[in-house]
């Protein structure tokens, strides 16, 4: 039994939500996000929060009780995004590794021959904080998570002396060198 689906989803304000057969819709001031789920799920709002239940003649049903919590996890994660948004932020190691700005696209050197363009996509905004550090945000927590590995992917970061696009909270474990004789 999930206990993440037994938990209310607290509605912020500015942010309204319509469902209409398996689907709902979040409007709020970043933007609007819908997400559709499975037959069997009940709505309710009680004190200002939406609570998730299933319905009672499907209580043994095993696809339904495994897809519960996850449902009341995307719905959320529409109500977090759509009222105060998600980031994540890239730092870039190594020398002359460096980004730079260009309207809502980065342009990035990463040690190729040439610099490497890349271009946000709609709902995303991409902000160059210096030339080590950027910050991917947008109302979509998939879709910012995506374009961040997306980043990350163009020169991931090498084990030896740590050059590379990393998150700003991840740890690069550190191989030693060639042992000398």
């Amino acid at each position: 039994m999930s206990r993440i689906g037994k938990k209310p989803i607290s509605i912020p304000e500015k942010v309204t939500y319509e469902i209409s057969g398996n689907k709902i819709t979040v409007k709020g001031p970043r933007g609007e996000d819908c997400c559709e789920f499975c037959d069997g799920l009940v709505f309710k709002e009680e004190d200002g929060a939406l609570c998730i239940t299933k319905a009672s003649d499907r209580q043994d049903d095993k696809d339904l009780n495994a897809k519960y919590g996850l449902f009341r996890s995307l719905i959320s994660n529409i109500f977090i995004g759509v009222s105060t948004g998600f980031e994540k932020k890239l730092e870039i190691n190594g020398v002359g590794y460096r980004v730079q700005q260009q309207g809502n696209d980065i342009q990035l050197n990463l040690g190729f021959s040439h610099p490497v363009i890349f271009k946000a996509p709609a709902g995303i905004k991409i902000e160059v904080v210096d030339q080590t550090h950027l910050t991917v945000s947008g109302f979509n927590k998939q879709q910012v998570g995506q374009v961040a590995a997306n980043i990350r992917e163009l020169r991931a970061p090498e084990p030896y002396k740590g050059k590379g696009i990393k998150y700003s909270t991840e740890i690069i474990r550190r191989k030693a060198g060639k042992a000398g004789k």
